[in-house]
C-alpha cells in the first residue's frame, strides 16, 4: 500500500523521526501535517468501526486529541500509524460500548452512500450504473461488516480494507499473530456467510 518500509520490528522510518522530533518540539505545523496524512484513514477505520458517519467525524476529533496529549508517551518501538490505529481500536471499542449502553449502535446510516463514495471506483470513467452497482456494493459490504462482533470487525477493518501486515495488526492489537490470524479467518467466514444471507 505504498508504505515507507520498516525493520523488522516495524520501526519508524526517517522522515517519520523528523516528524516526531518537530511535534515533541510542539511545533503547530507538524501537528497539522500529521492530521492531514492520517484523518482520512482514522476516519474510514472509524466508520467501518462504528457504522455511523456522524459518530466517526466526532470520535476522529477525538482520537486527535488523544494523540496531541500522549506523544510523549510513544515510545517509537512501531511505525506513528500502528500507534494511531491502536488509540484509534481502543476509542472504537469504547464508543461502541458507551453507544449500545444508550440503545445506539450498529446504524444503518453507512447504506446512504455518499458522492466520496461514487467518485474514483474505476479508472475508466464509469457508467452511472456503475457507479451505482459498485455504490450498492460498498453499501452491502459495510452493511455486513456492521454485523460482526466489534473484535472482528476491527481485524477486518484493519487487514482487508486498510491492507496493514500482520505485524502491524499485532502491534496495534496487542494480540500473539496466531491468535489474530485464527479470528481473522473465523471473522472472513462469518463475513462471508452474511453476505451471501444478503444476497438472498
Amino acid at each position: 500500500m505504498g508504505q515507507e518500509p520498516t525493520g523488522a520490528t516495524g520501526s519508524p522510518g526517517a522522515a517519520e523521526r523528523v516528524l516526531l522530533a518537530r511535534l515533541r518540539q510542539g511545533e503547530p505545523e507538524a501537528f497539522e501535517e500529521l492530521v492531514r496524512e492520517h484523518q482520512d484513514r482514522v476516519y474510514d477505520f472509524c466508520v467501518r468501526m462504528l457504522g455511523d458517519r456522524e459518530e466517526a467525524h466526532d470520535l476522529v476529533q477525538e482520537i486527535f486529541v488523544s494523540v496531541h496529549q500522549n506523544l510523549r508517551k510513544f515510545r517509537e518501538d512501531a511505525k506513528l500509524s500502528t500507534w494511531l490505529f491502536r488509540i484509534s481500536k481502543n476509542q472504537c471499542l469504547n464508543r461502541l460500548k458507551y453507544l449500545n449502553r444508550r440503545g445506539r449502535g450498529r446504524s444503518a446510516e453507512y447504506v446512504d452512500v455518499g458522492e466520496k463514495e461514487l467518485s474514483g471506483v474505476l479508472e475508466a470513467p464509469p457508467t452511472p450504473d456503475a457507479m451505482l452497482d459498485a455504490a450498492r456494493e460498498r453499501a452491502r459490504v459495510q452493511r455486513a461488516i456492521s454485523q460482526l462482533e466489534p473484535d472482528a470487525r476491527m481485524l477486518v477493518a484493519l487487514r482487508e480494507i486498510e491492507g496493514l501486515s500482520y505485524e502491524e495488526i499485532v502491534d496495534i492489537t496487542e494480540l500473539p499473530e496466531g491468535t489474530v490470524k485464527s479470528r481473522l479467518h473465523r471473522a472472513r467466514e462469518k463475513l462471508a456467510d452474511i453476505l451471501g444471507r444478503l444476497e438472498e
